[in-house]
């Protein structure tokens, strides 16, 4: 048979179901820092659903508690060790700093 008279085939590839990020005994609060850093990226970010993999109701609590953890100063607002290095001046700055002189 042609490859392009064949018809839509399914492939038989079997795969493994994944495990639910937060189990049945896991209790989402701010306070429980090992689960709650799972669902931030590494610039402090919060994952949305589909790359967790959490249901709409445990979403929306790992969303608060993340905030909660936030505004108590249990985590950072950004994870950004960059933020203040500065290692050339741009050329607008430059231009700005020659007339002053």
């Amino acid at each position: 048979m042609d490859k392009s008279k064949r018809p839509f085939l399914k492939s038989k590839r079997s795969f493994r179901r994944r495990l639910p990020p937060i189990q049945s005994g896991d209790r989402i609060d701010y306070r429980n820092m090992s689960l709650i850093s799972r669902f931030i990226s590494e610039q402090g970010k919060i994952l949305s659903r589909r790359v967790n993999r959490l249901t709409l109701k445990q979403q929306r609590l790992i969303t608060i508690a993340i905030k909660q953890a936030r505004i108590l100063s249990l985590l950072p607002f950004l994870n950004n060790e960059k933020q203040f290095e500065r290692t050339e001046s741009t050329a607008r700055t430059a231009g700005l700093r020659a007339r002053n002189k």
